[in-house]
């Protein structure tokens, strides 16, 4: 009884925290702002609601199948974020304004100046006039 009640508030709050997370999604204006809403409590939500289940069904196979969904989900979600992210900012798809401090400028400006000089070295440059 204890543990139905438990598992019961565990996918009540893994619910809630989902459902916050599609709202992030709908409600916030950039990107940044977008990945933060639905990466964060969008895993935590699974781990509640997988933890509702573990309690549920404490077999070997169900607890170590909900611990390898829940590893991969901690360790691909932050790593999807951080490229989404990157390929947001490299094609200009934020705000730069709403940027507390723009640590990624830099390497990128150098990635641009490395790769004109590459095409300049190569002849492929798109600064060269025919005719």
């Amino acid at each position: 009884m204890v543990l139905d009640i438990i598992s019961a508030v565990l996918i009540f709050l893994g619910a809630v925290l989902s459902l916050a997370a599609a709202v992030g999604l709908v409600r916030f204006g950039d990107l940044l702002s977008r990945m933060h809403a639905s990466a964060k409590p969008q895993v935590l939500g699974l781990v509640l609601v997988a933890v509702a289940i573990a309690i549920q069904f404490p077999t070997w196979a169900t607890v170590t199948t909900l611990a390898i969904i829940i590893s991969f989900q901690l360790v691909t979600i932050p790593v999807a974020t951080h490229m989404v992210g990157r390929a947001g900012y490299r094609t200009k798809h934020l705000r730069r304004s709403m940027l507390y401090r723009d640590e990624l400028a830099e390497a990128v400006d150098r990635a641009e100046a490395r790769e004109i000089a590459w095409e300049r070295q190569r002849g492929t440059g798109t600064d060269h006039h025919d005719g």
